[in-house]
């Protein structure tokens, strides 16, 4: 296990990461997801040993290891930025840590041909770096990372370089490489698609603070406060002024809504609402669905889904829907929202309740 406990970093006058504890089990997938400059890769180095805290203590297995370098820890890390050996081959990049440990050849020729062949790299094991695509020399990295065979696998958006197709396999590829190891794996990313898709547990981070850790799911479906709700949400997250009154919520648009169950016993006030772009939608949903008029300001077409901007008053809010759905400026249509799917925040951020775990 690795514990971060109340661990702060700070330099000169700035804050990098602030208070911040958590623990991660063996043979764990964790995504720490947040903006750029939210701290994750300086948490990062902070449990590998590259940097010490300011204040607080890391521990490994029930051992105090704040002042032990990385150099002493069983750590593997990987960059956004890959980094190779360029004068080495493909097949001695990934061999270098076996035999910094003194690995017999035959050992580090299994390892490096088994991690070769999971990553596609078995064609290019003679080739230097600069010879490979970018997207190999990626791999390259990763392979040197799995043969190394550390407790702890730290990837700082590793993918982020890399074409979408490419992307899109290492995704599905990478837990499965790495969860026969039983390591501690830690991935890093801005993107909250990609949290979903790796799945495991995720820790959202805001101005170097942990806003929420747990299971991936429930971190997107049931945020603790605001700030997390909007850190898990790209498109970004849909917000408006209400007011609860008993059984119902008015928006500051004007729109009443029946509250949902899950609503009902929070206390009557000022709250602010919040629903993800693909609660919205240009169809009614029967029975679960409230019409509300606005006015199209942007429409972004994929092919396969359309981004909707639509205003009402001060608000403006993003419609996700499947198709084309070629919408001029000023236009004037109705979006339906979903209220089984309110979030519901209190004037402090916090969420007044959790909605009912259903299909998000």
């Amino acid at each position: 296990m690795l514990e971060l406990r109340e661990v702060t970093k700070q330099s000169g006058a700035e804050l990098h990461i602030r208070d911040v504890s958590i623990a991660l089990e063996k043979g764990s997938l964790n995504v720490l997801l947040g903006p750029t400059l939210s701290g994750k890769t300086t948490l990062m180095r902070l449990m590998a040993g590259l940097d010490k805290p300011t204040k607080g203590s890391v521990w490994v297995d029930g051992k105090d290891v704040t002042g032990l370098p990385v150099q002493r820890r069983n750590v593997a890390m990987v960059y956004q930025q890959f980094i190779n050996y360029p004068a080495m081959t493909v097949y001695e990049n990934i061999a270098s840590p076996l035999r910094v440990a003194g690995k017999s050849a035959s050992e580090i020729d299994r390892a490096v041909n088994k991690a070769a062949e999971l990553l596609r790299l078995t064609p290019y094991l003679k080739r230097l770096p600069l010879e490979l695509s970018g997207g190999q020399q990626q791999r390259t990295a990763l392979a040197r990372a799995m043969v190394k065979n550390a407790g702890l696998v730290l990837l700082d958006e590793p993918l982020a370089n890399l074409d979408y197709k490419l992307r899109e396999e290492l995704r599905a590829e990478l837990p499965k490489i790495f969860a026969e190891t039983g390591a501690i794996f830690v991935y890093a990313t801005t993107e909250p698609s990609e949290a979903l898709l790796l799945g495991g547990n995720t820790a959202t981070l805001s101005e170097g603070r942990i806003t929420q850790f747990g299971p991936t799911v429930d971190v997107f479906r049931k945020p603790a406060d605001l700030i997390t709700a909007r850190t898990f949400s790209d498109p970004p997250l849909n917000t408006v002024a209400a007011e609860k009154t008993g059984s119902t919520i008015r928006l500051a648009t004007g729109t009443v809504i029946i509250a949902p169950d899950y609503l009902r016993t929070v206390a009557d006030g000022k709250l602010t609402i919040g629903f993800r772009p693909h609660h919205l939608s240009p169809e009614p949903v029967d029975g679960v669905s409230v019409s509300i008029p606005a006015n199209v300001t942007v429409t972004e077409i994929t092919g396969s889904e359309s981004f909707v901007h639509v205003a009402n008053g001060d608000s403006k809010w993003v419609m996700l829907t499947r198709g084309v759905h070629d919408l001029a400026p000023g236009t004037g249509i109705s979006v339906n929202l979903d209220t089984r799917h309110l979030l519901a925040f209190r004037e402090d951020g916090a969420n007044a309740a959790q909605p009912q775990p259903i299909a998000a």
